[in-house]
Protein backbone atom coordinates (compact mmCIF):
# COMPACT_ATOMS: atom_id res chain seq x y z
CA UNK A 1 0.00 0.00 0.00
CA UNK A 2 1.38 3.40 -1.00
CA UNK A 3 1.84 6.18 1.53
CA UNK A 4 -1.12 8.24 0.30
CA UNK A 5 -3.38 5.53 -1.08
CA UNK A 6 -4.49 5.47 -4.69
CA UNK A 7 -5.21 8.30 -7.11
CA UNK A 8 -7.17 8.03 -10.35
CA UNK A 9 -6.18 10.48 -13.08
CA UNK A 10 -8.84 10.82 -15.77
CA UNK A 11 -7.21 11.90 -19.01
CA UNK A 12 -3.92 10.74 -17.51
CA UNK A 13 -2.26 10.18 -20.91
CA UNK A 14 -2.76 13.79 -22.06
CA UNK A 15 -0.41 16.76 -21.90
CA UNK A 16 -1.32 17.85 -18.37
CA UNK A 17 -2.50 14.41 -17.24
CA UNK A 18 0.82 12.64 -17.71
CA UNK A 19 2.66 15.27 -15.64
CA UNK A 20 -0.03 15.14 -12.95
CA UNK A 21 0.22 11.34 -12.83
CA UNK A 22 4.00 11.46 -12.48
CA UNK A 23 3.86 14.07 -9.72
CA UNK A 24 1.23 12.17 -7.74
CA UNK A 25 3.39 9.06 -7.92
CA UNK A 26 6.31 11.11 -6.60
CA UNK A 27 4.08 12.25 -3.73
CA UNK A 28 3.41 8.66 -2.68
CA UNK A 29 0.16 7.84 -4.51
CA UNK A 30 -0.55 4.56 -6.26
CA UNK A 31 -1.65 6.02 -9.59
CA UNK A 32 -4.28 4.62 -11.96
CA UNK A 33 -4.15 6.31 -15.37
CA UNK A 34 -7.51 6.40 -17.19
CA UNK A 35 -8.00 7.26 -20.86
CA UNK A 36 -9.76 5.97 -23.95
CA UNK A 37 -6.62 4.49 -25.46
CA UNK A 38 -3.36 3.16 -24.02
CA UNK A 39 -0.53 5.69 -24.00
CA UNK A 40 2.34 5.56 -26.47
CA UNK A 41 4.77 6.68 -23.79
CA UNK A 42 5.82 5.44 -20.38
CA UNK A 43 3.06 5.93 -17.85
CA UNK A 44 3.20 6.75 -14.16
CA UNK A 45 0.88 3.98 -13.01
CA UNK A 46 -1.49 1.21 -13.96
CA UNK A 47 -3.49 1.96 -17.10
CA UNK A 48 -7.26 1.49 -17.32
CA UNK A 49 -9.04 1.99 -20.64
CA UNK A 50 -12.38 3.80 -20.27
CA UNK A 51 -14.39 6.20 -22.42
CA UNK A 52 -16.22 8.37 -19.89
CA UNK A 53 -18.39 9.94 -22.56
CA UNK A 54 -19.92 6.53 -23.29
CA UNK A 55 -19.50 4.46 -20.13
CA UNK A 56 -22.71 4.26 -18.03
CA UNK A 57 -22.41 5.82 -14.57
CA UNK A 58 -23.20 2.47 -12.95
CA UNK A 59 -20.22 0.78 -14.63
CA UNK A 60 -17.93 3.67 -13.77
CA UNK A 61 -19.08 3.48 -10.14
CA UNK A 62 -18.21 -0.23 -10.02
CA UNK A 63 -14.76 0.43 -11.46
CA UNK A 64 -14.08 3.20 -8.94
CA UNK A 65 -15.39 1.12 -6.03
CA UNK A 66 -12.95 -1.64 -6.98
CA UNK A 67 -10.04 0.79 -7.01
CA UNK A 68 -11.07 2.68 -3.87
CA UNK A 69 -9.18 5.87 -4.71
CA UNK A 70 -8.44 8.55 -2.17
CA UNK A 71 -8.34 11.19 -4.91
CA UNK A 72 -9.69 11.57 -8.43
CA UNK A 73 -8.13 14.18 -10.72
CA UNK A 74 -10.21 15.05 -13.76
CA UNK A 75 -7.75 16.14 -16.42
CA UNK A 76 -9.88 14.86 -19.30
CA UNK A 77 -11.11 17.01 -22.15
CA UNK A 78 -8.37 18.54 -24.27
CA UNK A 79 -9.31 21.27 -26.74
CA UNK A 80 -6.76 20.15 -29.32
CA UNK A 81 -8.02 18.61 -32.54
CA UNK A 82 -11.75 18.76 -31.78
CA UNK A 83 -14.61 20.43 -33.59
CA UNK A 84 -17.08 22.58 -31.71
CA UNK A 85 -19.66 19.81 -32.01
CA UNK A 86 -17.33 17.38 -30.24
CA UNK A 87 -16.44 19.71 -27.37
CA UNK A 88 -19.43 19.09 -25.11
CA UNK A 89 -19.17 15.31 -25.37
CA UNK A 90 -15.43 15.38 -24.79
CA UNK A 91 -15.29 17.98 -22.01
CA UNK A 92 -18.59 18.32 -20.11
CA UNK A 93 -20.17 14.88 -20.44
CA UNK A 94 -17.31 12.95 -18.76
CA UNK A 95 -17.50 15.26 -15.74
CA UNK A 96 -21.26 14.78 -15.40
CA UNK A 97 -20.78 11.02 -15.75
CA UNK A 98 -18.13 11.08 -13.04
CA UNK A 99 -20.34 12.98 -10.62
CA UNK A 100 -23.24 10.59 -11.25
CA UNK A 101 -20.94 7.65 -10.53
CA UNK A 102 -19.54 9.19 -7.35
CA UNK A 103 -23.08 9.69 -6.02
CA UNK A 104 -23.43 5.89 -6.02
CA UNK A 105 -20.35 5.24 -3.87
CA UNK A 106 -20.43 4.78 -0.11
CA UNK A 107 -16.95 6.20 0.30
CA UNK A 108 -16.40 9.13 -2.03
CA UNK A 109 -12.91 10.24 -2.98
CA UNK A 110 -11.70 13.79 -3.09
CA UNK A 111 -12.09 15.39 -6.53
CA UNK A 112 -9.69 17.85 -8.17
CA UNK A 113 -11.20 19.25 -11.36
CA UNK A 114 -8.97 20.98 -13.90
CA UNK A 115 -10.73 23.94 -15.44
CA UNK A 116 -9.49 26.40 -18.04
CA UNK A 117 -8.73 30.11 -18.27
CA UNK A 118 -10.90 30.08 -21.41
CA UNK A 119 -13.93 29.86 -19.11
CA UNK A 120 -13.51 33.59 -18.47
CA UNK A 121 -14.00 34.56 -22.10
CA UNK A 122 -12.82 37.91 -23.39
CA UNK A 123 -11.50 40.28 -20.75
CA UNK A 124 -10.11 43.79 -20.97
CA UNK A 125 -6.37 44.05 -21.57
CA UNK A 126 -4.54 44.71 -18.31
CA UNK A 127 -7.19 42.93 -16.26
CA UNK A 128 -6.35 40.26 -13.70
CA UNK A 129 -9.10 37.65 -13.40
CA UNK A 130 -9.91 35.38 -10.49
CA UNK A 131 -12.63 33.37 -8.79
CA UNK A 132 -14.79 36.48 -8.28
CA UNK A 133 -14.70 37.35 -12.00
CA UNK A 134 -17.92 36.60 -13.87
CA UNK A 135 -17.14 33.92 -16.46
CA UNK A 136 -18.50 34.61 -19.95
CA UNK A 137 -16.86 32.09 -22.29
CA UNK A 138 -17.01 32.84 -26.00
CA UNK A 139 -16.00 29.49 -27.44
CA UNK A 140 -17.36 25.95 -27.27
CA UNK A 141 -14.43 24.71 -25.22
CA UNK A 142 -14.81 27.44 -22.60
CA UNK A 143 -18.58 26.86 -22.42
CA UNK A 144 -18.11 23.12 -21.83
CA UNK A 145 -15.33 23.65 -19.31
CA UNK A 146 -17.41 26.18 -17.38
CA UNK A 147 -20.34 23.74 -17.19
CA UNK A 148 -18.00 21.11 -15.74
CA UNK A 149 -16.56 23.61 -13.25
CA UNK A 150 -20.00 24.65 -12.07
CA UNK A 151 -21.11 21.04 -11.67
CA UNK A 152 -18.13 20.16 -9.47
CA UNK A 153 -18.42 23.35 -7.41
CA UNK A 154 -22.10 22.64 -6.82
CA UNK A 155 -21.25 19.23 -5.35
CA UNK A 156 -18.31 20.40 -3.26
CA UNK A 157 -19.96 23.53 -1.91
CA UNK A 158 -22.95 21.59 -0.64
CA UNK A 159 -20.74 19.03 1.04
CA UNK A 160 -21.77 16.08 -1.11
CA UNK A 161 -18.15 15.79 -2.22
CA UNK A 162 -14.79 17.00 -1.00
CA UNK A 163 -12.72 18.73 -3.61
CA UNK A 164 -12.01 21.86 -5.58
CA UNK A 165 -11.50 23.29 -9.06
CA UNK A 166 -8.17 24.53 -10.35
CA UNK A 167 -8.68 26.89 -13.27
CA UNK A 168 -5.54 26.54 -15.37
CA UNK A 169 -3.89 29.24 -17.47
CA UNK A 170 -2.19 28.51 -20.82
CA UNK A 171 0.21 25.58 -20.60
CA UNK A 172 3.80 25.38 -21.80
CA UNK A 173 6.57 22.89 -21.20
CA UNK A 174 7.62 19.36 -22.16
CA UNK A 175 4.94 17.35 -23.93
CA UNK A 176 3.13 20.30 -25.48
CA UNK A 177 1.20 18.89 -28.48
CA UNK A 178 2.50 19.31 -32.00
CA UNK A 179 -0.70 21.21 -32.86
CA UNK A 180 -0.07 23.84 -30.15
CA UNK A 181 1.66 27.15 -30.89
CA UNK A 182 4.98 25.87 -29.56
CA UNK A 183 4.53 22.58 -31.38
CA UNK A 184 3.85 24.21 -34.73
CA UNK A 185 6.86 26.50 -34.45
CA UNK A 186 9.14 23.64 -33.37
CA UNK A 187 7.94 21.52 -36.30
CA UNK A 188 8.86 24.28 -38.75
CA UNK A 189 12.27 24.75 -37.13
CA UNK A 190 13.12 21.06 -37.35
CA UNK A 191 11.77 20.55 -40.84
CA UNK A 192 13.95 23.32 -42.31
CA UNK A 193 16.92 20.91 -42.39
CA UNK A 194 19.50 23.51 -41.52
CA UNK A 195 18.08 26.19 -43.83
CA UNK A 196 16.45 29.35 -42.46
CA UNK A 197 12.96 28.33 -41.39
CA UNK A 198 9.89 30.29 -42.45
CA UNK A 199 7.42 30.19 -39.56
CA UNK A 200 3.96 31.22 -40.77
CA UNK A 201 1.51 32.09 -38.00
CA UNK A 202 -1.58 34.12 -37.31
CA UNK A 203 -0.76 37.69 -36.23
CA UNK A 204 0.99 37.46 -32.86
CA UNK A 205 -1.15 40.04 -31.12
CA UNK A 206 -2.30 38.16 -28.02
CA UNK A 207 -0.91 38.46 -24.50
CA UNK A 208 -1.46 35.42 -22.31
CA UNK A 209 -0.62 33.99 -18.92
CA UNK A 210 1.57 30.93 -19.58
CA UNK A 211 2.52 28.46 -16.85
CA UNK A 212 4.86 25.47 -16.93
CA UNK A 213 2.86 22.23 -16.98
CA UNK A 214 5.17 20.83 -14.29
CA UNK A 215 4.19 23.68 -11.96
CA UNK A 216 0.56 22.84 -12.68
CA UNK A 217 1.25 19.23 -11.66
CA UNK A 218 2.68 20.54 -8.39
CA UNK A 219 -0.51 22.55 -7.82
CA UNK A 220 -2.71 19.51 -8.49
CA UNK A 221 -0.72 17.44 -6.00
CA UNK A 222 -1.10 20.21 -3.41
CA UNK A 223 -4.87 20.29 -4.03
CA UNK A 224 -5.07 16.50 -3.78
CA UNK A 225 -3.48 16.57 -0.33
CA UNK A 226 -5.28 19.69 0.90
CA UNK A 227 -8.35 19.74 3.17
CA UNK A 228 -9.71 22.81 1.32
CA UNK A 229 -13.04 22.13 -0.36
CA UNK A 230 -15.58 23.99 -2.45
CA UNK A 231 -13.11 26.55 -3.77
CA UNK A 232 -12.14 27.72 -7.24
CA UNK A 233 -8.45 28.60 -7.50
CA UNK A 234 -6.56 29.99 -10.49
CA UNK A 235 -3.23 28.45 -11.45
CA UNK A 236 -0.86 30.43 -13.66
CA UNK A 237 2.22 32.60 -13.37
CA UNK A 238 0.18 35.74 -12.71
CA UNK A 239 1.92 37.50 -15.60
CA UNK A 240 0.72 38.12 -19.13
CA UNK A 241 3.31 37.86 -21.89
CA UNK A 242 3.16 38.42 -25.62
CA UNK A 243 2.81 35.25 -27.65
CA UNK A 244 5.45 36.77 -29.91
CA UNK A 245 7.84 36.63 -26.96
CA UNK A 246 7.03 32.94 -26.55
CA UNK A 247 7.79 32.25 -30.22
CA UNK A 248 11.01 34.28 -30.14
CA UNK A 249 12.11 32.41 -27.00
CA UNK A 250 11.68 29.10 -28.78
CA UNK A 251 13.57 30.24 -31.89
CA UNK A 252 16.41 31.56 -29.74
CA UNK A 253 16.50 28.34 -27.70
CA UNK A 254 16.69 26.23 -30.87
CA UNK A 255 19.71 28.13 -32.16
CA UNK A 256 18.26 27.87 -35.67
CA UNK A 257 17.77 30.75 -38.11
CA UNK A 258 14.13 31.58 -38.69
CA UNK A 259 11.84 34.24 -40.10
CA UNK A 260 8.43 34.83 -38.57
CA UNK A 261 5.73 35.57 -41.14
CA UNK A 262 2.37 36.69 -39.80
CA UNK A 263 -0.46 35.92 -42.18
CA UNK A 264 -4.11 36.14 -41.09
CA UNK A 265 -5.78 32.76 -41.30
CA UNK A 266 -2.54 30.85 -41.84
CA UNK A 267 -2.52 29.09 -38.48
CA UNK A 268 -4.86 27.23 -36.17
CA UNK A 269 -6.65 29.40 -33.65
CA UNK A 270 -7.81 27.72 -30.46
CA UNK A 271 -8.92 30.89 -28.74
CA UNK A 272 -10.37 34.26 -29.69
CA UNK A 273 -9.26 35.76 -26.39
CA UNK A 274 -6.40 38.21 -26.75
CA UNK A 275 -5.51 38.72 -23.09
CA UNK A 276 -5.26 36.56 -19.99
CA UNK A 277 -3.71 37.06 -16.58
CA UNK A 278 -4.88 35.21 -13.49
CA UNK A 279 -4.74 36.00 -9.78
CA UNK A 280 -2.51 33.39 -8.15
CA UNK A 281 -2.56 34.81 -4.62
CA UNK A 282 -5.39 32.47 -3.49
CA UNK A 283 -3.32 29.49 -4.64
CA UNK A 284 -0.56 30.60 -2.29
CA UNK A 285 -2.93 31.28 0.58
CA UNK A 286 -5.00 28.09 0.28
CA UNK A 287 -2.52 25.57 -1.13
CA UNK A 288 0.89 27.01 -0.34
CA UNK A 289 1.60 26.92 -4.06
CA UNK A 290 3.40 29.28 -6.39
CA UNK A 291 5.08 28.75 -9.78
CA UNK A 292 8.78 27.95 -9.55
CA UNK A 293 9.73 27.68 -13.23
CA UNK A 294 10.25 30.60 -15.57
CA UNK A 295 8.72 30.76 -19.02
CA UNK A 296 12.21 30.41 -20.47
CA UNK A 297 12.66 27.15 -18.55
CA UNK A 298 9.33 25.88 -19.86
CA UNK A 299 10.25 26.70 -23.47
CA UNK A 300 13.72 25.17 -23.19
CA UNK A 301 12.35 21.97 -21.64
CA UNK A 302 9.75 21.76 -24.39
CA UNK A 303 12.35 22.18 -27.16
CA UNK A 304 14.61 19.43 -25.84
CA UNK A 305 11.69 17.06 -25.28
CA UNK A 306 10.24 17.82 -28.72
CA UNK A 307 13.57 17.07 -30.42
CA UNK A 308 13.75 13.75 -28.58
CA UNK A 309 10.18 13.02 -29.59
CA UNK A 310 11.02 13.59 -33.24
CA UNK A 311 14.05 11.31 -33.02
CA UNK A 312 11.79 8.54 -31.73
CA UNK A 313 9.26 9.31 -34.45
CA UNK A 314 11.89 8.97 -37.15
CA UNK A 315 13.28 5.80 -35.59
CA UNK A 316 9.87 4.15 -35.31
CA UNK A 317 8.42 5.46 -38.55
CA UNK A 318 5.28 6.63 -36.74
CA UNK A 319 4.15 9.48 -34.51
CA UNK A 320 5.19 9.34 -30.87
Amino acid sequence: MSANGSAVVLGGTGFAGRHVSAELRERGFDVVVVARRPPDHEQAGRFLAMDLARLPAEELARELAAIGPRVIVNAAGSSWGRTEEQMWAAVATPTFRLLDALAQLRQRPRVVQLGSVLEYGEVKAGTTVGAATVARPTGAYGVAKLAATQAVLSQTRTGRLSGMVLRIANLAGPGSPAVSLLGRVATRLLSANGQPAVVELDPLLAYRDYVDVRDVADAVAAAALSPVSGRLVDIGRGQSVSVRTLVEMLISCSGRPAQIVERPGSGIRHSTEEWSQVDIKPAGQLLGWRPHRSLAEAVEAFWHEFCQRQVKTNANGSAV
